[in-house]
C-alpha cells in the first residue's frame, strides 16, 4: 500500500488527471465500505469525500490502515490484497 501511495504522489499531475487520482479515489472508498461494513454491520456506509486528486495517496492510506485494523482472516487480508492490486493495475503507477 505504501508503495502504491508513493507512486501517486510522485506521478505527474496529468497522469492523476487521466484517471490515476480516481482509480485511488474509488479505492479508498471501497477499503472504507468494507472497514464499516465490518465495525457497523446494517448500518449505511458513509462515503469517503474527494479531497482532491493530490490527496489521493493519504485517502487510500488512511482507508487501507482503518481496514487492516478490522480484518480477521488471512482470507480477508489477500481479498484485500487483490482489490488493492487490481486498483494499483488500472491506475498505471
Amino acid at each position: 500500500m505504501d508503495h502504491f501511495a508513493d507512486r501517486l504522489r510522485a506521478a505527474p499531475q496529468s497522469r492523476l488527471q487521466r484517471g490515476a487520482a480516481a482509480e485511488a479515489l474509488a479505492l479508498a472508498r471501497e477499503l472504507a465500505r468494507r472497514a464499516q461494513a465490518v465495525e457497523e454491520p446494517g448500518s449505511e456506509p458513509r462515503e469517503m469525500p474527494d479531497a482532491g486528486m493530490f490527496a489521493a495517496a493519504d485517502q487510500i492510506l488512511v482507508a487501507a490502515h482503518d481496514l487492516a485494523l478490522v480484518l480477521r482472516s488471512d482470507d480477508e487480508v489477500a481479498e484485500a490484497v487483490r482489490v488493492v492490486e487490481e486498483a494499483r493495475g488500472r491506475a498505471g503507477v
